[in-house]
């Protein structure tokens, strides 16, 4: 999978894709992304990419720069790829949706705002996707974009070591969009809380019933 981020802020994604299972996949050539900052495809003497808003308070990013640094994607990749806009007015984000992004394309634009948001044109004309993560405003799209990349990765082969971790999941299909059951790990005893007898047993089948049981 290639993901190709278009921010004004590309330095806030550093650490988050150096860390945990998100770096190991990067570091294994697992998926492959590539920063644009909005800034840099900026005509103005200072490199502004915002400008005041028509009608409202508050400042709004340009129309030009964004299109220039999509069209530029489009033309160092040799296609035109998916944008999907992270923004409070976009639609909630859920696994179905994850699961359906992972499917339709293998390589996506994201778009990141800021301030009041990216100029409506750039939406009409070139976004794909609007998504939002919840019913919350951030100071920018770039924690948001972190979320929608890391549920889109884990579906990766290899990135969780385990098909059954992907499989078996709060909101997955195979438990019917459901929140998980509990989990359990050593010791069986703690503070005077067991871990149910049944998930020691061996008996598969028993196991299973109690996790059906135990989904809410």
């Amino acid at each position: 999978m290639k993901i190709h981020i278009i921010s004004m802020f590309p330095d806030a994604f550093e650490s988050y894709f150096e860390s945990s299972i998100i770096g190991r996949a990067k570091e294994n050539n697992l998926f492959e992304v590539f920063f644009y900052k909005i800034n840099d495809f900026s005509t103005k003497k200072f490199k502004q990419a915002d400008d005041k808003a028509y009608g409202m308070h508050g400042q709004v990013i340009s129309p030009e720069p964004v299109a220039k640094a999509i069209e530029f994607v489009f033309e160092y990749i040799w296609k035109k790829v998916p944008i999907i806009y992270m923004t409070p007015r976009g639609k909630i984000l859920t696994q179905e949706q994850v699961e359906n992004f992972y499917k339709t394309s293998d390589e996506y634009i994201i778009l990141c705002g800021h301030y009041e948001g990216i100029d409506q044109r750039i939406i009409d004309l070139y976004v794909n996707y609007e998504v939002s993560i919840w019913e919350y405003i951030l100071s920018s799209g770039e924690l948001s974009a972190m979320v929608l990349i890391d549920s889109l990765i884990r579906h990766i082969p290899w990135v969780l070591g385990n098909k059954i971790s992907l499989e078996e999941e709060s909101f997955s299909q195979k438990l019917n969009r459901q929140k998980e059951y509990p989990v359990y790990t050593r010791p069986q005893e703690f503070m005077e809380k067991k871990v149910p007898e049944v998930l020691m047993s061996w008996n598969h089948k028993e196991i299973e019933q109690w996790k059906k049981k135990n989904l809410s």
